[in-house]
């Protein structure tokens, strides 16, 4: 066992973005909630598991403004996405409920020195606890929560006093979201609460005079400035547009002269950033809809979870093919001859977890026939292997994957087609309702793992093809889902650039449950969700992902008992040697069986 249950993965990180799970039977305990597995988890996925750094500022928040004993709270970064929060909390409660939630917002104290140094503002979702579910959905789904380096800093700014409650405006928001009325325990004078206008300060942390910059370089060892933050983003939003595809450090990257790109004509202005992957298509979703109007969308492809949970939950739903097949092209392109009309179509190039590639050419036409656009997720082979930005209107991907690849931060990203139909409209709508609350750390991380991609990109793809051949091979094996062997390869060869490979990600069937069992426990390779890591990591997907629904993950030919492998840095002969232990205790199994 490379890390015990419950640990950070990678090993010893403080903001890794995985949690080890290292056997089959920790996934299904932590799937079923139980204690033995709970307790012991130190992290877990940002978006599914909320950072203890984060679990503590959140318990600050309403130690301060609320009630401890009645209250939770959720975070953000900024009051736009806490009232997205907010709004589809309300929509999930009875009306006469709503007093009880409530927007409270916290920003850089006068202490502070604006500019120059980095700041960070907190808008705080509060709720009674029993609310929790609802508000955690939108945690996951949207990918708006902050990250558990903003919280770090934020909880120590609060506690030092360089973080806030702004007054002003909490109390408009009091008045017109918690009227006096319900039970005692929810009144107060005025309709204020604890630590709301009417009442003292908390006293500050700071009145021994120390500066703000003093406080950020104790807290973090250097001086957080805005212009290091800048120059990380768009060295990240060069890479992203192929306009810089050097391993160069950060000042000459941002003077190297500009390649030709991922298609003609684009720049770094065409990418925009966020805290997550999953963020970027919340926010894909919600600028369609903002550019074209309240119209369902078309989810094509079995596709990760909370994609389908966007279009589902936000906005008038969605046409869900599951299958993506040839037939369900026939279908949609029937719908739409009939007069159906549809806001976009998303799916993943290829598909998470049976790595199918859609038609791209061929939903490309029908979107510039019937109107619709096209909005891809290249997270899994990424834009060094395939080039799906030429048929779509949007692009977005997940860069706490192989583009970070070292697993300790998040990040996410869209990038716009400037040849597109809609590219005009849909820039406009980013140009009015984008904001950029990507945290400046996460940026300098993400700019400084990134710097290498290309060349890890390369050799991972060489050890996934030898890894992948060697269980093709294999009698024990029932199926091994990659871009390579599957009746889509042609789909996926005609999107492959020039030196593009087939990933780094593949999953792998056996013949019995007791068998998939047997390879994963044995299998010597850090074991937890997430993917595009630069060290092998291996989970029960489809467990993990549709644990609640695995008879309709069936019903798409997903196996339940599926094992995902995502390919890292290591040697072919040692990462062949632990394949090839792990088939030995399938082998041991079905001996024991026969």
């Amino acid at each position: 066992m490379l890390q015990a249950l419950g640990g950070s993965v990678p090993p010893n990180t403080d903001h890794a973005v995985s949690v080890s799970l290292p056997s089959w039977r920790e996934n299904v305990g932590y799937e079923e909630g139980e204690d033995w597995v709970i307790s012991k988890m130190q992290c877990g996925y940002p978006r599914f598991f909320v950072h203890p750094i984060i679990q503590k500022l959140a318990q600050e928040i309403v130690r301060r403004v609320g009630d401890p004993n009645l209250e939770s709270a959720t975070l953000f970064a900024s009051v736009k996405a806490a009232h997205i929060c907010h709004s589809f909390l309300l929509s999930k409660i009875p009306a006469e409920q709503a007093y009880k939630t409530r927007i409270v917002n916290f920003i850089p104290s006068p202490h502070t020195e604006a500019g120059l140094t980095v700041t960070s503002s907190l808008s705080c979702v509060i709720y009674p606890k029993e609310y929790a579910p609802i508000t955690k959905q939108v945690w996951q789904h949207s990918g708006n929560g902050i990250s558990s380096r903003r919280g770090e800093f934020c909880l120590g700014a609060l506690e030092d006093g360089f973080l806030v409650e702004d007054k002003g405006l909490a109390t408009a928001e009091s008045i017109s979201q918690r009227p006096c009325k319900g039970p005692r325990r929810y009144q107060t004078v005025g309709g204020a609460r604890k630590g709301s206008v009417g009442e003292s300060p908390p006293k500050s942390n700071n009145e021994d005079g120390r500066d703000y910059a003093q406080f950020i370089e104790e807290r973090f060892g250097r001086n957080l400035s805005t212009s290091l933050a800048n120059q990380a983003k768009l060295a990240v939003r060069k890479r992203i547009a192929g306009v810089l595809t050097a391993d160069v450090e950060l000042p000459e990257a941002l003077e190297t002269a500009s390649s030709e790109g991922r298609v003609t004509g684009i720049s770094e202005e065409d990418v925009l950033l966020y805290p997550s992957g999953m963020n970027a298509i919340f926010n894909a979703h919600q600028t369609l809809l903002a550019t074209r109007g309240d119209l369902p969308s078309i989810c094509f492809g079995f596709p990760y979870t909370d994609t389908l949970k966007i279009l589902q939950k936000w906005g008038p739903g969605c046409v869900f093919y599951g299958h993506g097949s040839s037939e369900d092209l026939d279908d949609l392109e029937s719908r739409l001859k009939a007069g159906e009309r549809f806001l976009g179509l998303f799916t993943e190039a290829p598909g998470n977890p049976l790595l199918k590639t859609p038609d791209l050419k061929r939903i490309r036409a029908l979107a510039d026939q019937y109107g619709f656009a096209v909005v891809v997720d290249e997270t899994i082979s990424n834009f060094v292997n395939i080039n799906v930005l030429r048929l779509s209107d949007i692009v977005v991907s997940s860069l706490t994957k192989i583009f970070s690849g070292d697993s300790n931060v998040m990040g996410g990203s869209a990038v716009l087609n400037p040849h597109a139909q809609y590219y005009a409209a849909i820039k406009e709508t980013y140009q009015r309702e984008y904001e950029d609350i990507y945290w400046a750390e996460d940026a300098v991380f993400l700019e400084r793992n990134s710097r290498d991609f290309i060349a890890r990109i390369e050799q991972i793809n060489a050890t996934s093809e030898n890894i992948t051949a060697m269980l093709k091979e294999s009698p024990l094996v029932k199926d091994v889902y990659y871009p390579k062997y599957s009746p889509t390869k042609p789909l996926y060869d005609s999107l492959r650039n020039p030196n593009g490979g087939y990933g780094g990600l593949f999953s792998v069937t056996f013949h019995s449950q007791p068998e998939a069992i047997a390879f994963f426990d044995t299998i010597e390779v850090l074991k937890g969700p997430s993917l595009g890591t630069n060290f092998t990591l291996s989970s029960p997907y489809v467990l993990l992902a549709h644990y609640g629904e695995l008879d309709w993950a069936r019903s798409f030919n997903v196996d339940p008992d599926l094992v995902r492998i995502s390919v890292g840095l290591e040697e072919v002969p040692d990462l062949r040697s632990r394949v090839q232990r792990a088939l030995d205790a399938v082998q041991s199994v079905r001996q024991a069986s026969a």
